[in-house]
């Protein structure tokens, strides 16, 4: 089903007080010239997309994503800037300024690192951003089902994920999706940077495919908007009409032109290169900003920003008091959980098992008992003997297979279908969602292992927790 970005959204969501348009279309102007300075300061970059993005941008911190610009949250600029804007204290304007250099107290790097507060992954090669947002949304929909009770909603975030063409040329991109849409992960939303250029030129050099059609086979639903560059509120109509689904995970198609206002707007000139001083002040004199300043941002930009930190503490201790009405009415759900925030294991994890018990399998009887160990293979159940007695599947409730196994989400066992790479890559976002909660195991063929080895690896560079399991020599 294809929505308008003004249907799916209840009454209560639309009562948002949008800014001026006249404040909206120079705070976007502001920012658009702010990231083409940065990149000609650095004399590189990637300024095209960040500048297209804008809008979408101002939508989601301004008015629609929760968060605290305190704690955390390949277009790194338009990352950076937003955490500068929104109040993350260490994202200071100097800061901003040291993007890409050599500087050893930088925290801007070419490539957004999860060592920053606003930085919730480290996505790294094309593609791997889509799989750790699938494994966030399902992280959510693990703890939300084995803890969440009545009244008590403690687990129940949203995951906004943004990507560009060339993500979804990515066979990790394909292999997340698929399994999104198979879960239904509601909570999932993909925000996808329309704007038709990759890096050697028009997309349609190398891809000619129905984008929305794909996701809608894939078992999502899709929204359009078709002026992702000025048009605020309808981009924020389609964010909290995604929010309001409960039924799929939502793929919106923004309709974006990189570069906008530079000379080589629309082009792939714009995607991986500084536009040059003459062009910078082209983009200046095209948004009505002073062309003979550089890294101009007013007071009245600041503003529209000003009350994200109250908004954020103020969600932050509505979510504590919550937490804290549930401790008295669940205590012993409480306590679990908050041992799986905190990421230690139950005090009885280190007992004993019997070998024979194990039957030469590690991992069974912990994950049997260790609520924080998500178990799965790629198809392999019966070959790398990582099922225990009493398992849950990790399924959408609503599932009924032909073979009849069964679950929710409350389960821990994962049947990942052939999708070796996904598997890894989802993982890591599992991981990321809170460092210790939950323990992916994954398992398979060791040379299979070469498929996923992208996402392992991206595992590995941020020290993300988890697990896998290769059986068998490399030439069997």
């Amino acid at each position: 089903m294809q929505l308008s970005p003004n249907s799916g959204v209840p009454d209560e969501l639309v009562h948002v007080e949008f800014e001026g348009a006249e404040l909206n279309s120079r705070v976007l102007n502001t920012f658009r010239c702010l990231i083409a300075d940065l990149c000609g300061n650095f004399k590189g970059g990637h300024p095209g997309s960040a500048m297209g993005m804008a809008a979408i941008g101002v939508a989601l911190r301004k008015y629609v994503m929760k968060y605290t610009p305190e704690i955390q949250s390949h277009t790194c600029l338009f990352q950076y800037t937003f955490l500068h804007l929104v109040g993350y204290k260490n994202m200071t304007f100097e800061q901003l300024k040291s993007y890409h250099s050599a500087r050893t107290d930088s925290i801007c790097p070419g490539h957004p690192e999860i060592e920053h507060d606003g930085i919730e992954v480290t996505t790294g090669p094309l593609g791997q951003g889509i799989a750790n947002a699938v494994g966030l949304a399902m992280a959510t929909k693990h703890l939300g089902a084995t803890y969440n009770k009545k009244n008590y909603p403690i687990v129940d975030n949203m995951t906004w994920c943004m990507i560009g063409d060339a993500c979804l040329q990515e066979g990790v991109a394909l292999e997340a999706i698929s399994l999104a849409g198979h879960w239904r992960l509601d909570n999932l939303a993909v925000i996808y940077d329309n704007n038709q250029v990759t890096c050697d030129g028009s997309v349609d050099l190398c891809n000619n495919e129905d984008t929305n059609a794909k996701m809608i086979a894939c078992g999502w639903n899709v929204i359009d908007v078709h002026d992702g560059s000025y048009d605020i509120e309808a981009i924020v109509r389609a964010l909290m009409a995604a929010r309001n689904n409960k039924d799929k995970p939502t793929f919106i198609n923004i309709r974006t032109v990189i570069g906008i206002g530079s000379q080589s707007a629309g082009d792939s000139k714009a995607h991986g290169a500084a536009f040059g001083a003459e062009d910078v002040a082209n983009i200046k004199r095209t948004f009505g900003m002073d062309e003979t300043k550089h890294f101009q941002v007013s007071d009245e930009v600041y503003a529209l920003f000003r009350d994200s930190k109250p908004r954020g503490r103020q969600i932050e201790t509505n979510w504590n008091q919550l937490l804290k009405s549930y401790a008295t009415a669940h205590p012993v759900l409480y306590e679990e959980f908050m041992l799986r925030v905190a990421g230690k294991l139950t005090d009885d994890w280190a007992n004993p098992t019997p070998s024979r018990k194990s039957s030469g399998l590690v991992c069974n009887p912990l994950a049997e008992n260790i609520k924080s160990f998500m178990v799965g293979t790629a198809d392999l159940s019966p070959s790398v003997n990582m099922m225990w007695k009493g398992k849950v599947d990790f399924q959408h409730p609503g599932l009924k297979t032909s073979c009849g196994i069964n679950g929710d989400y409350s389960g821990r066992y994962i049947h990942w279908g052939v999708r070796e790479h996904a598997m890894a890559s989802i993982s890591n976002g599992l991981v990321a969602f809170n460092k210790g909660t939950i323990v992916p195991v994954t398992s398979s063929f060791f040379m299979f292992y070469i498929y996923a080895a992208p996402g392992i690896r991206m595992g590995a560079l941020p020290g993300l927790q988890q697990m896998h399991i290769g059986f068998h020599p490399i030439n069997s």
